[in-house]
């Protein structure tokens, strides 16, 4: 049986990234508590036996605080590295040249290893190749099968193994790994409920993820490449979630480009229905600072007024010094900017013209209906979550309360907009699925004798997909016995 939950007072959802600094049972909790709604895991650091304590801490919430909690395991792709030097490393200097080739011999300032054969035959004449998170930036001149022969525009310091970008071309590399496949397996296994897949180029590169899955957990795609930009919404159709990763955006895009590009890929997701998280640098000093910049304040708001789904910390909580704080402070930005009267007129402006279904009908019914009556709450029975995701869509003025017979559509619930997730048994009549719904209503604390719900289902009941029902009722006292 469901246990009595506060929801959340925000609809937007925070993520928080799990590392060296917030991992244990004790601070996973503390993040919890001060507002984290999901956790991810970052695959590309540590190996898979140090995250099953982290998968096990994170579970243990649903019983200590009775509410599902929502697990994303992101996969490191297909990160392309120079590689060694002889000393570690050099110096490139301004207008000199610089080689990369197939030798495996260890580099130095004239050449370097660069073991991805991809590049070789990808490459044009007049690219450019960035190097360490774009502090190096080398322009091509001539190249071949095995050599690649470049001039340094901007120079500095280049060591080991350090990252590559090739922002002007699309190389055609597997979206996985033989790692990711492998983290991807653990991941299922461990029963995360999203996986991310990083660097997605194209559609086609969601294939390969979305078959290993085979159905065990919901795919996001991170829009993270140039190359992405020009099949957003094909991309978008074919994942789950999306998430706008400014990161590595940000090193193959020139910084102004990337607020525009966060703008369009928000309001694509949204429009498709499918739900957006906004990552990467959103309160970047509060890695060492207790307290964030105005401008990352600022940052983080205008994310929550564009209507994204979720808000995500990465080295803040990760590895910082502050990951409480920096979950605090997130949670706080969300609940002061979602008391802003114009807050809902803002994040309506994009237009989510439902599909020519009953469900997509109902969905903005319900919104409209909500305002009409003053309603305090929309409650979804769903199964799969798809009626939730319509709703969420819609972006409507009340909290949505969703109840599934199904724990893993709960957990991934996690990251949509507005939504509060309660796993409990179904329901077989319409006289039980009101009763359901106002007993569900109370126990959670959003409704009080005089108020009205508006109730989402399907019937027959227990057919995934057939939502048909919208119906309004009203709390009476007598209901409240039990409650008090």
């Amino acid at each position: 049986m469901a246990r009595a939950i506060t929801p959340r007072s925000r609809k937007v959802r925070v993520l928080a990234t799990l590392g060296p600094a917030s991992n244990t049972p004790a601070m996973i909790a503390k993040l919890f508590e001060a507002g984290a709604d999901a956790f991810r895991i970052n695959m590309s650091h540590g190996d898979q036996q140090s995250k099953v304590a982290v998968i096990q801490a994170i579970r243990a919430l649903e019983k200590s605080h009775g509410r599902p909690t929502t697990i994303l395991a992101d996969l490191q792709g297909p990160k392309l590295r120079v590689g060694r030097f002889a000393d570690g490393r050099v110096q490139l200097a301004p207008a000199a040249t610089f080689v990369l080739d197939r030798d495996p011999t260890p580099g130095d300032a004239c050449r370097v290893e660069l073991p991805h054969r991809e590049i070789f035959d990808a490459i044009e004449r007049g690219a450019r190749l960035l190097l360490d998170d774009g502090k190096l930036v080398l322009r091509v001149v001539e190249h071949d099968a095995d050599r690649i022969v470049t001039t340094v525009e901007i120079g500095g310091p280049l060591s080991n193994n350090k990252g590559l970008n090739v922002p002007d071309v699309v190389v055609p590399m597997a979206a996985l790994t033989d790692k990711d496949r492998s983290d991807l397996a653990f991941a299922i296994e461990a029963g995360v409920d999203w996986i991310a897949l990083s660097f997605v180029q194209r559609p086609e590169d969601l294939a390969e993820a979305r078959k290993l899955i085979g159905g065990k957990a919901a795919l996001l795609a991170k829009i993270e490449k140039p190359a992405a930009i020009d099949r957003l919404e094909e991309i978008v159709e074919m994942c789950d979630a999306v998430m706008v990763a400014r990161g590595d955006l940000g090193v193959e895009l020139p910084p102004q480009a990337v607020p525009p590009l966060q703008k369009r890929i928000v309001e694509t997701s949204r429009r498709l229905g499918r739900p957006v998280v906004v990552a990467t640098q959103m309160l970047e000093s509060m890695i060492k600072s207790p307290s964030p910049t105005r401008a990352e304040v600022s940052d983080v708001a205008t994310a929550i007024y564009d209507g994204a789904d979720a808000i995500m910390l990465s080295a803040e909580s990760a590895a910082g010094d502050w990951p409480v704080e920096s979950v605090a402070m997130m949670n706080a930005i969300g609940e002061s900017v979602e008391r802003d009267p114009m807050h809902g007129d803002r994040i309506r402006f994009t237009v989510t013209r439902p599909d020519p279904t009953t469900a997509d009908a109902l969905a903005e019914a319900a919104k409209n209906i909500a305002v009409t009556i003053s309603a305090k709450a929309i409650i979804c029975f769903t199964t799969s979550g798809s009626t939730a995701r319509r709703v969420a869509r819609e972006r409507p003025s009340v909290p949505l309360l969703v109840l599934t017979p199904k724990m893993e559509t709960a957990r991934r619930l996690g990251l949509l907009w507005g939504t509060h997730a309660v796993h409990t048994r179904d329901v077989d009549s319409f006289e039980e699925m009101v009763a359901k719904a106002k007993r569900m209503a109370l126990r959670q604390g959003m409704v009080k004798a005089g108020d009205r719900v508006i109730i989402m289902a399907g019937i027959p009941f227990r057919t995934p997909g057939a939502t048909n029902v919208l119906h309004v009722v009203g709390i009476i006292g007598d209901e409240l016995k039990g409650f008090g």
